[in-house]
């Protein structure tokens, strides 16, 4: 390994994130424990679990925290999913009440052991959350359910404010990133959720070897299929066994892609070295 190589890979000072203090941090993190709650916030080893716990938010996973896949960038946990729990959408809907949430996330693992990928699940929650939380918005962040355009229509049906689909990668690179998924697969289901007349959003992470015109390229093939909302943050490795650090993008390399983006017609983009799909969400309704 070079030296210049080498100091690719020490962490910048844009980087550096604060340990929470808020009061609020903790309240949340009673709340997910109590309810035996997943959250993409500590699965996914978010940086700034802090910052939006602190703010009241939180990312909810369901379908518990296993993930069939094994994506060289996640953190969750692969293997085998324990059994379907169908009291976790009454426990997210309540939760939802407690923190008095205005805006809520939901994520899940990808499900390929179950004939349905996890959408009656998805639906149930949804419907659960509307039921108890009226006034909350709603965005999902939902996997490819392989492409099948039944699954993909159960969660449309159910008319979150938002629904997420994230690229993850530019398309040279999907198939060293993302384990049994396809780049246009994962387009096709940000198009079912354009056409159901519902506001898709995606999100990409740099510095794992794309090209500035690779990223350009993939944010044309999103707004192609008429996604409205983008986030691009920097990979961090979050272990030694998963995909290298190619580089720390700069941050006016990512205001040089949120002005691009905003160029090319999104709606809403957040990029940033920080930013993560959930990062200000928000924002993303309005």
């Amino acid at each position: 390994m070079s030296e210049a190589t080498k100091n690719q890979r020490v962490k910048p000072d844009w980087l550096k994130i604060q340990l929470p203090t808020e009061r609020t941090y903790f309240d949340v993190k009673d709340t997910v424990k109590t309810h035996k709650l997943h959250t993409i916030c500590e699965s996914g080893k978010c940086p700034n679990v802090g910052e939006c716990w602190s703010r009241g938010t939180a990312t909810f996973m369901i379908l518990g925290d296993i993930c069939t896949r094994a994506c060289r960038f996640c953190a969750v946990k692969t293997g085998r999913p324990e059994a379907v729990d169908w009291d976790e959408p009454a426990r997210v809907a309540e939760s939802v009440f407690l923190m008095k949430l205005k805006h809520c996330v939901v994520t899940s693992v990808d499900r390929d052991d179950l004939a349905d990928g996890g959408a009656a699940v998805w639906a149930a929650t949804i419907k659960a959350i509307k039921a108890q939380n009226p006034q909350t918005t709603i965005e999902v962040l939902i996997p490819d359910f392989k492409g099948k355009a039944e699954l993909i229509h159960q969660v449309t049906a159910e008319k979150p404010e938002v629904i997420s689909h994230n690229m993850e990668t530019v398309r040279r690179l999907t198939r060293q990133v993302r384990r049994n998924s396809d780049y246009d697969r994962s387009l096709s289901v940000l198009k079912h959720v354009s056409e159901a007349g519902i506001r898709p959003k995606s999100g990409i992470m740099v510095g794992i070897g794309e090209t500035q015109a690779e990223v350009l390229e993939t944010m044309d093939d999103l707004r192609a299929v008429g996604c409205e909302v983008l986030t691009i943050g920097q990979y961090l490795q979050p272990t030694k066994e998963h995909l290298e650090v190619s580089e720390f993008v700069s941050p006016e390399v990512f205001a040089f892609y949120k002005a691009q983006g905003l160029a090319k017609g999104f709606r809403h983009v957040e990029s940033g070295p920080m930013v993560r799909s959930s990062y200000y969400a928000e924002k993303h309704v309005l």
